[in-house]
């Protein structure tokens, strides 16, 4: 239920009027289908000559029985003046209208219901969307990225299908059942009481299957993120796959899933299949119920329900049992939608554990230095950063260095605040980063990467990316700084050229100086160079290394490199081995105190 209660929260208060409108709709629809088929009454009373002729009204009200007296006295007025042909006339022409407005009264919903169901959906995706956006990068690392996927689009559609397109029914069904149960106890109280009875237990007996139901969509929609995962790392890794011959370990892997997969949608269908035959055959048995029952009470003239009440009374309990399929079948769908709306609230409940302050504290310009003080760190029980304690002047080039895994790039995420310190603090200007604006904080900074970041998009967008206001003079000056003009301008559509998926277009040089480029047009006087040449030839290097050095003027930069040669100029060198620095100093000071740092020198020199 709290699953549906979120579900309608994006319902109201946004579509309060298209829903009210809906509403309204619906139940005039309802309200002349009745009139429709309680027709049958006094057509069949006229037809077989055993409907008493009324001969005076009584004052109109609100009420059923002064509704039905004037109308009888109506239709008994056209009898007695013009004879029972035209009272059939009149009656077959007023089923007519009363059903031309049922129907339009039917259109009318759906249409105001379209935007709701859509609009819905529409917010659903945003919110799952943003939701993304702001979660913190652990988040990401221990989930698949094909789950996720998964979730933010099989899972809406699954939502949407399941759900969403249920709103309707579930307004306008429930609705239709309570106005048809109240005429027909209207009609006859003692006939009403099996249907009272049995309704209620087959409802029961739909909602013990509709949550078996559930429980395989769950495992279906697992299994759906599990294949899509499998998918995702295929397309990723196929250079891999093809070079390592593993094309048939792969294909037997998804083969598997796929099976799997399919054994339990086949169970999920034909437990959903089964709603719609089930609730009939319950509803049916109930009719003949009703039928018996009702037929033995007329015949014995144990009720003062005419021959025509009785057909009538049988009529419109027949219609209840469209509405209460329609209703069941939306409850197997909703059952089958709400595994998958737990694995979106999944996403939408995930803890958003980086957060700005209500109140930041003012960062407008770094002015002074960067401090870490004290600081320690675990993604989840061993310590990545023991005790970090550095500080770091305006102006100054910092350089980590030391082997895979000692902690250099969890230390440079902690600045952006990509993760929190677990204990310590970073201080910028003597405040702590956690109690800045994020937003703010990371404006200040920033960041090329090993691997450049880019988007299937233009040069032009990828360079201004996150700056809407740029223009094309201020993003070729930052390509020229670095050193991407020349090959920029060497495209077919120069700044208008789509790069590809991840810059697939590129080489790996030309998608090192384009996320450089992006770096500059930013403009921060905080920079984070992680590893930016590592993975690039000797003469991309080259160019690489020109841009960063021009980047670098004037800025505080953080630099992590494996390639010792590129950090020979920093103001300071810190050492790292399993999570602390075990040195710091000029590269000169380094090499004269003959330890760590030495060492790793020495190795490159000679590899």
């Amino acid at each position: 239920m709290s699953k549906i209660k979120a579900l309608l929260s994006y319902v109201f208060p946004t579509y309060i009027k298209s829903v009210a409108w809906h509403t309204l709709f619906v139940l005039l629809s309802i309200i002349f289908s009745l009139f429709s088929l309680t027709m049958a009454i006094p057509f069949l009373g006229i037809l077989f000559d055993n409907q008493p002729l009324i001969t005076e009204t009584v004052p109109w009200s609100l009420s059923i029985d002064s509704l039905m007296h004037n109308f009888n006295y109506f239709l008994s007025s056209i009898v007695i003046n013009g004879g029972r042909e035209d009272a059939l006339v009149y009656i077959s022409v007023f089923v007519v209208v009363t059903v031309l407005l049922k129907t339009g009264f039917q259109y009318m919903a759906r249409y105001v219901m379209a935007s709701v169901r859509t609009g819905v959906m529409k917010d659903l995706r945003n919110s799952v969307y943003k939701k993304i956006t702001k979660l913190h990068l652990a988040f990401f690392t221990n989930e698949r990225k094909g789950d996720i996927i998964s979730r933010m689009t099989n899972d809406v559609n699954e939502v949407e299908f399941s759900i969403v397109q249920s709103v309707e029914i579930i307004f306008k069904e429930p609705m239709t059942i309570i106005v048809y149960v109240i005429a027909l106890l209207y009609i006859s109280p003692e006939l009403s009481v099996f249907m009272l009875v049995m309704l209620p237990l087959t409802g029961l007996i739909i909602g013990r299957i509709g949550k078996s139901l559930r429980k395989k969509s769950v495992i279906a929609q697992n299994k759906l993120g599990d294949l899509i995962s499998i998918i995702e790392e295929t397309l990723g890794g196929m250079r891999i796959i093809k070079v390592f011959n593993a094309q048939k370990r792969m294909s037997d892997s998804f083969t598997s899933q796929n099976e799997s997969y399919n054994k339990v949608l086949i169970r999920i269908w034909r437990k959903r299949d089964l709603a719609s035959p089930l609730s009939e055959f319950l509803g049916t048995m109930v009719v003949v119920i009703i039928m018996w029952y009702g037929g033995k009470m007329v015949l014995s003239g144990g009720t003062n329900v005419t021959s025509q009440e009785f057909i009538g009374y049988l009529i419109v309990f027949s219609q209840i049992i469209n509405p209460a399929k329609a209703f069941s079948s939306a409850y197997y769908n909703i059952q089958k939608g709400m595994a998958s709306a737990d694995r979106i609230n999944f996403i939408l409940k995930a803890e958003q554990k980086i957060k700005s302050p209500k109140n930041p504290t003012p960062f407008t310009e770094f002015k002074q230095h960067i401090e870490y003080k004290n600081v320690s760190f675990r993604y989840v029980e061993d310590l990545v950063l023991k005790n970090i304690n550095l500080s770091i002047e305006k102006g100054k080039t910092i350089a980590l260095v030391g082997q895979s895994g000692s902690g250099k790039s969890t230390m440079v995420d902690l600045l952006p605040r990509l993760h929190d310190v677990g204990e310590g603090q970073i201080l910028i200007d003597g405040i702590d980063i956690r109690d800045m604006d994020t937003k703010e904080l990371r404006s200040k900074m920033g960041i090329v990467n090993q691997e450049p970041i880019l988007f299937n998009d233009t040069i032009f967008n990828n360079i201004a990316f996150g700056f809407e206001e740029a223009t094309m003079e201020q993003v070729v000056e930052a390509a020229k700084i670095a050193n991407a003009h020349e090959f920029i301008l060497a495209t077919p559509e120069g700044y208008d050229s789509i790069i590809g998926d991840r810059g697939s277009k590129l080489s790996g040089g030309q998608r090192q100086r384009l996320s450089i480029a992006r770096a500059v047009l930013a403009n921060p006087p905080i920079l984070i160079l992680d590893e930016a040449t590592s993975a690039l030839d000797t003469e991309s290097e080259r160019l690489v290394q020109e841009a960063i050095t021009r980047v670098m003027e004037n800025r505080t930069s953080v630099i992590i490199a494996h390639r010792l040669s590129t950090i020979v100029h920093a103001d300071i060198i810190c050492v790292m081995r399993d999570g602390e620095i075990v040195e710091s100093g000029s590269h000169t000071e380094l090499i004269a105190i003959n330890g760590v740092y030495r060492k790793l020198h020495d190795l490159q020199i000679f590899a």
